[in-house]
């Protein structure tokens, strides 16, 4: 089969970094048409320059990385650098980029690339607040009946909220974007919270990164060694959850991972529940499903295939 052709919208932060990681070490599955940066984790000048940094860490410089909404729509920004530093990418040491930025924005990057190949061909892999592809959406509705799959990183129903009691970051950072994306009617994979807490990095995984001896396995140790110190005091977990790679793995081994189609609203309007991804698990609306909803997740199975692939960089 040909390898199938995605785009990543990111907003790196180390777990962002690890899943572009995979996707560029998979070549022989994954072909990533590009990569567009929104303001998220950190503002669009880092997560624009950061996505950059990732490919060349990955050896991949020839990808081609967008910059686009540097703020969400009718709201203002909300960073997470207590979460990943005032880089975005702190833990390792990671020279400056010099691939170009391209010129074009992101939004129109992805209208274009989704209007000049083939129908159900293109798959969305948002890792950061929804803004860039609600935008394409709002701008040019003829793409949504274009799109393969959005397989996306956001919202929780069990785990509930990480930025507030209620939401998820992803998704309260912009749920304008998040309501406009879940109401599209495009086929959508969600890795919650709930799936992406299962998937944590243990001392022993993380030496298994360093292990690999390489620029990329050190560099990935590096930053979940920074990233993990908030999840440890914040949940007292064993190791730092890798939210945005369950988006990548999902793509390369869906067997790893189980969930239940649902339907998921976006609370926008709340005060107190401003950003809740509103999953109906148990059935009781009668609102159509417009979501698989991941649920659990292989870890053994995800973290030996995150090993095995970034000791291909």
């Amino acid at each position: 089969m040909a390898p199938r052709k995605i785009i990543i919208d990111t907003d790196p932060g180390q777990d962002d970094a690890v899943a572009i990681l995979l996707a560029l070490a998979s070549p022989d599955e994954i072909d990533v048409v590009g990569i567009t940066a929104v303001a998220g984790n950190v503002p669009l000048p880092l997560t624009q320059k950061n996505a950059r940094i990732v490919c060349e860490l990955a050896g991949k410089p020839d990808v081609k990385v967008f910059a686009g909404c540097d703020r969400p729509l009718g709201r203002d920004l909300v960073t997470a650098e207590h979460v990943h530093g005032k880089s975005g990418l702190d833990g390792p040491d990671l020279p400056d980029p010099t691939m170009p930025l391209q010129d074009q924005h992101a939004v129109d990057f992805i209208i274009e690339t989704l209007r000049a190949h083939p129908p159900k061909t293109i798959t969305l892999c948002p890792l950061g607040p929804l803004t860039n592809v609600a935008m394409a959406f709002e701008k040019a509705p003829d793409i949504v009946d274009r799109v393969q799959e959005i397989v996306l990183m956001g919202g929780a129903y069990f785990e509930v909220g990480n930025i507030t009691p209620a939401a998820e970051f992803n998704i309260y950072v912009d749920p304008q974007a998040a309501h406009i994306v879940f109401s599209a009617g495009a086929p959508i994979v969600v890795m919650p919270l709930d799936v992406t807490h299962k998937a944590l990095v243990t001392q022993p995984r993380n030496d298994a990164f360093r292990a690999l001896g390489t620029p990329v396995g050190i560099a990935v140790a590096e930053m979940t060694d920074f990233f993990e110190r908030f999840d440890k005091e914040k949940y007292g977990s064993s190791g730092a959850p890798l939210h945005d790679p369950c988006v990548t793995a999902y793509l390369l081994r869906p067997d790893l991972f189980q969930g239940r189609n649902v339907n998921v609203m976006i609370e926008t309007r709340s005060e107190l529940t401003l950003g809740m991804t509103v999953a109906d698990w148990w059935g009781v609306t009668d609102r159509a499903p417009n979501a698989l909803f991941i649920g659990d997740v292989d870890a053994d199975g995800f973290f030996d295939l995150l090993t095995e692939r970034l000791g291909r960089l």
